[in-house]
């Protein structure tokens, strides 16, 4: 009757294989101990050898030495030239991040459309100030038109600007008129092949 591997035991790191499983299993039942670090040794070479993109990184040997040990369960006994990994320091979860979750006003601007919007409002009037509002009417339509693919009216960004700026910054489609963004055509295919002569 065949043997699959999925009656056998679960890899600890399967992307070394079963092959290589099996010569650390082996080695741990090694008795000589000067037997089973030669072992240990040839072992990390072929580990090596699967895996040369690993000698481009710093310390990759302490790493491979570290999966020698995860693979053996930490039972093989052998002069590691490495502080090998701890048991208890895999099972060591990394320390959640936290975000600071504000509302969104708006989602389909953003939250940095909101504080560029915010920074516009403290520049002092002039040229300077004129030109980063444009800019960012100009962004919030271009966010519109993603999710949006009809015309996107100046009158509503104005709107939409105001509305942000509390009142501070008015703009008008009288005296202003932001960019007219198209759809970019895509490139058809030709599935047409060349017939051989």
């Amino acid at each position: 009757m065949l043997t699959y591997n999925s009656q056998l035991k679960k890899l600890a790191l399967p992307e070394y294989g079963r092959n290589i499983q099996q010569m650390v299993d082996y080695c741990c039942t090694i008795e000589d101990r000067e037997e089973r670090n030669k072992c240990a040794y040839s072992i990390i070479n072929t580990m090596s050898n699967l895996f040369p993109q690993l000698r481009d990184e710093t310390d990759y040997k302490h790493k491979l030495w570290d999966h020698l040990a995860i693979m053996s369960d930490f039972k093989l006994d052998v002069d590691y030239p490495y502080d090998v990994v701890k048991p208890e320091s895999l099972d060591t979860k990394p320390i959640p991040v936290q975000y600071k979750l504000e509302p969104i006003k708006m989602r389909h601007y953003g939250k940095i459309v909101d504080q560029m919007i915010q920074r516009a409002c403290e520049y002092p009037d002039g040229e300077e100030k004129d030109a980063l509002v444009m800019l960012i009417a100009n962004h919030m339509k271009k966010l519109i038109y993603q999710i949006n693919n009809e015309d996107v009216d100046d009158a509503k960004i104005f709107k939409d600007l105001e509305f942000y700026s509390k009142g501070r910054i008015k703009l008008s489609t009288a005296t202003h008129s932001l960019h007219e963004f198209k759809v970019a055509p895509t490139q058809q295919q030709t599935s047409k092949k060349k017939k051989k002569k």
